[in-house]
């Protein structure tokens, strides 16, 4: 499980940053990827990255402000030409079907896969064997969402001392034990996974949030995650003009962090004024003051979780 982070800029795009999408690789956990928005150009960096587009199995939309979904229509007519032809879904609020649709009807672009689209107003979004995924409401100009993406438990490791009391020899049959399955001996004897395995593995829990003044439904939506990804648009200098634009300060994403019990916090969405890596420092130093386990999302950078 791995997070890339395609655009990190605020609003527009500069010559040092795209604007926002998050790709969370998921190849050891079902060889697929999933997207969090797609601002104007994302398929340009994905022509940049180690990333494929025909493993893109989910979009999750934050809001529909341009700079997280002017980049869709593109890439999901360019995501045919590269491979892509497994079902997608996108997910995203009110209004994002009609968007999707009307972009590729009026351009007449054809869509060779299943392509479907799930409007939301938070709760429970998805959820199969492997991941639940939770969305609340966030504080924008326009409802914006965050999302909870966890993993559920895994089975634990194989205890070899437990197999050898059953004379099981590596195999086939541990693979089935595993997955959760039950065996049938030779003998007859029912073998379960819970007689050979040790205690369930913990799933990982990552947040990732869409653009946001302070508000009580990030501290629920981050509890205890191991990663949040939060915006961090100004220094708290600035926190007059963040609250103005509906924007966090990265001084009040480490203090959520803090607040909720994360992990790691990653700080994403930096206006334009924030040139370079130099300039990106004091929005570091800001919040590590508070939440010392921060870092920068930086472009082309893969962070494992």
């Amino acid at each position: 499980m791995e997070l890339y982070f395609l655009g990190t800029n605020a609003g527009v795009p500069s010559l040092q940053r795209n604007v926002t999408s998050i790709a969370l690789r998921l190849m050891e956990e079902r060889r697929s990827m999933w997207l969090f928005d797609c601002g104007e150009g994302t398929q340009h960096q994905f022509l940049k990255s180690p990333l494929k587009l025909s493993k893109l199995e989910k979009i999750f939309i934050t809001h529909l402000h341009g700079d997280h979904i002017f980049g869709l229509p593109g890439l999901l007519s360019s995501r045919a030409y590269q491979g892509g032809v497994t079902p997608l879904t996108i997910y995203g609020p009110p209004g994002i079907r009609k968007y999707v649709e009307t972009s590729l009807e009026l351009s007449q672009s054809r869509v060779n896969y299943e392509l479907n689209i799930v409007e939301h107003e938070g709760g429970i979004i998805f959820e199969d064997d492997m991941f639940v995924v939770e969305s609340a409401f966030l504080e924008h100009r326009i409802d914006s969402y965050g999302y909870r993406i966890m993993e559920k438990d895994r089975p634990g490791s194989i205890d070899p001392s437990k197999l050898a009391v059953h004379g099981l020899k590596p195999g086939p049959l541990f693979g089935r034990l595993k997955r959760g399955e039950s065996i049938e001996l030779e003998d007859g004897v029912i073998v379960h996974p819970e007689d050979v395995l040790g205690s369930p593995k913990p799933g990982k829990v990552i947040t990732i949030l869409g653009d946001t003044r302070p508000t009580p439904n990030v501290v629920p939506l981050s509890a205890g995650a191991d990663v949040v990804v939060h915006e961090a648009t100004f220094l708290h200098e600035l926190a007059s003009t963040a609250h103005e634009y509906y924007h966090s300060t990265a001084l009040q994403a480490a203090e959520a962090a803090k607040e909720a019990g994360a992990g790691r916090l990653i700080l994403t969405h930096f206006s334009s004024r924030y040139k370079d890596a130099e300039h990106l420092e004091p929005l570091l130093l800001e919040a590590q003051s508070v939440f010392p386990n921060t870092r920068l999302a930086m472009e082309h950078e893969l962070i494992q979780i």
